[in-house]
């Protein structure tokens, strides 16, 4: 059996909607990315059919957001929003509309926040309808919002981050009234919730494009409402820094980059302002700590081994060129870390220890604070290659004891 696709489910619905005599048609994003050349990730149907007469007409339905006149329609596992034609009015929150009006598919154009992501597009007919200048915006490679930008931004204040990160996907210059809105309104980005600015930034800052990114974000004012105390020099080492980071680095790497010019834990509370996962600030912060120690290709053996053994540990090295390109230093000492990985490959790097706490004590360690420290150093000279069987092992734990052990009584 065959499974319905997103867009293949949309065009269901459109076909159906039309076969009982409502207009419909796709909406937003997914004709946006059609007249770019771009594959659409989602269909979304628009449709002069009130909510009660879409649920009527599929059997599974949500009604998600029934009150803005939204209806998901579901299909073979697949979701595809449908939504009324409609105006929204007041936007007390910065968010969401105080009242919603069904209207005509005019009126739900305008309502829309970029020229871009405003046009209709009828599967049936192959017709763009466009009453907002998108298709002619996406010619000039321009972003524009619809009508006044202020007026814009100022229903949800997301738009302005949202707006780099379209500039930045597509490559877009800016509008100047958008761009000048954006500056004047930076300050009541605070307003809106830390995980919603979290996953904007992290759509720009995960992009190839990222340093004009990150540069947008400077000159317009978000980024030090976003991250306030950052100075220009902090924020100038990290997009050069992010520059030079690989086109696929992901949101980790990217925060790493970013807040290169910072120690650990001024980054760190940088990041926790977006509410993050316990997992990406652990990256973070390993990232972090870690950073400079792989500069030099000489870094011990058992060193280099436990480094290696993280799973951050490409990351790292990637962070690492990117600093050393950032600052025109020389590059040998990755190159010499690389060649020794290469000649690491096929060993266990994380080898289990060749005596346990239980065999420790035996040989004569007290329990406590000394067979941890005898542990860790005796793993050491594991990961060092001083010693490889248990033989060797309590050889080096007695000439140990016999050095220590007085400090311990």
């Amino acid at each position: 059996m065959v499974k319905v696709s997103n867009r293949l489910g949309a065009l269901y619905i459109v076909r159906r909607l039309r076969e009982k005599g409502f207009q419909a048609f796709y909406a937003g994003g997914c004709v946006r990315d059609m007249l770019l050349g771009r594959r659409p990730k989602d269909y979304d149907v628009v449709t002069n059919a009130l909510p009660e007469q879409i649920t009527k007409l599929f059997r599974r339905t949500l009604a998600i957001g029934a009150q803005f006149g939204v209806i998901m329609v579901l299909m073979d596992g697949k979701q595809v929003e449908v939504a009324t034609f409609r105006t929204d009015h007041g936007y007390a929150d910065g968010r969401h509309p105080d009242q919603v009006e069904f209207a005509t598919a005019r009126e739900d154009a305008y309502r829309r926040d970029f020229t871009i992501n405003g046009m209709f597009f009828d599967p049936v007919s192959r017709q763009i309808h466009d009453f907002v200048g998108g298709r002619q915006d996406i010619k000039r490679r321009i972003l524009r919002t619809i009508g006044p930008a202020r007026e814009r931004f100022g229903e949800d204040y997301l738009r302005m981050l949202r707006a780099i990160r379209f500039a930045v996907r597509f490559d877009f210059a800016m509008e100047p009234t958008t761009w000048d809105a954006i500056c004047e309104l930076s300050g009541r980005i605070t307003r809106i919730s830390a995980e919603r600015v979290a996953n904007e930034l992290e759509g720009i800052l995960t992009h190839p494009n990222r340093k004009h990114g990150g540069q947008c974000l400077h000159n317009s004012g978000l980024l030090t409402h976003i991250f306030p105390g950052l100075d220009s020099g902090q924020v100038d080492e990290g997009l050069s820094v992010m520059g030079f980071l690989p086109k696929n680095a992901d949101w980790s790497l990217a925060l790493a980059g970013l807040f290169a010019g910072l120690d650990v834990q001024q980054a760190l509370d940088k990041v926790e302002r977006l509410k993050p996962s316990r997992s990406l600030v652990k990256q973070v912060a390993f990232l972090l700590k870690h950073r400079g120690q792989l500069a030099d290709g000489d870094i011990l053996l058992a060193q280099l081994k436990m480094l290696a053994a993280e799973p951050y540990f490409w990351d790292l090295f990637d962070l690492e060129k990117a600093i050393q390109k950032a600052q025109k230093g020389p590059r040998a000492g990755l190159a010499r870390i690389k060649r020794r990985l290469k000649d690491l490959k096929g060993k266990d790097i994380t080898p289990k220890p060749l005596l346990d706490g239980h065999a420790l004590m035996a040989l004569g360690a007290l329990s406590g604070p000394m067979v941890g420290r005898l542990s860790r150093e005796m793993y050491i000279a594991q990961l060092s290659e001083q010693i490889s069987n248990e033989e060797q092992a309590r050889k080096w734990v007695r000439k140990w004891l016999d050095k220590n052990l007085s400090t311990y009584k």
